[in-house]
């Protein structure tokens, strides 16, 4: 049987490699944050020491069962939460990268609760290294595209949202997120769409305005004319 020294150190630290991924998480805002971590984490830990030291003697020859099942449910329950942070952002296609931490958290409490520390601390130091570094790197590498937004209210009809995007994506510009909003004025549904995009340097912005305008229904249309870089991560994180 495992100590009680021993069950202290693989929680604690399962607590705090959580805590530290969970914290980075809590910074950018994110809804799966520093407790949701902890918890994932510390939980993954328990579940494997219980699945490793606590069915010794019941199997044949006074070995436990298979260790690796309760594991495998620990996999697909932090699917779960992991789909949850991507569904409640709305409309908006985000809480992927927080999902991806989510589920690494509980690989690497797995991984305490084992007692295999080493590749835990490996693992947690390229998960802040993915999380905090790369996200430099990646605004450097993507300086050649400038962002913006785009602002239109047109009337609220079937295809409208597909007809914009058709032109967007004729003039190769990639759509970060997209923002919908209803407004009833005097009997009258109309739309607004903000779009988060990111444009080619040598984009003709008069050519992309003037086809915008002529899809039907569209009446107003503003572009934030201020080139945004991407701080501190992708808008999709």
């Amino acid at each position: 049987m495992i100590s009680i020294a021993e069950l202290s150190i693989r929680l604690l630290l399962a607590t705090v490699i959580g805590g530290i991924i969970g914290f980075e998480r809590e910074m950018n805002n994110r809804p799966a944050g520093f407790r949701t971590h902890i918890l994932v984490t510390l939980g993954s830990c328990l579940i494997m020491i219980i699945s490793v030291y606590g069915f010794i003697g019941f199997g044949e020859g006074g070995y436990g069962g298979d260790p690796a099942r309760l594991a495998s449910q620990v996999v697909s329950g932090i699917g779960f939460l992991g789909a949850g942070t991507i569904l409640r952002e709305g409309s908006n296609i985000r809480g992927l990268t927080t999902a991806a931490s989510l589920w690494m958290s509980g690989g690497i409490g797995l991984t305490i609760g084992i007692g295999f520390y080493s590749a835990a601390l490996i693992a947690t130091l390229l998960v802040l290294f993915s999380l905090i570094i790369l996200p430099l790197f990646e605004m450097r590498l993507t300086r050649s595209k400038k962002y913006s937004a785009i602002k239109i209210t047109g009337i609220d009809r079937p295809g409208l949202l597909g007809d914009i995007s058709s032109i967007l994506g004729h003039y190769n510009i990639n759509i970060r997120n997209i923002h919908l909003q209803n407004i009833s004025n005097k009997g009258e549904e109309k739309i607004t769409i903000l779009f988060h995009i990111r444009m080619p340097e040598d984009i003709e912005l008069t050519k992309v305005h003037d086809e915008l305008r002529k899809v039907t229904g569209v009446q107003q249309l503003a572009w934030d004319e201020k080139e945004v870089y991407l701080m501190k991560g992708a808008l999709n994180r």
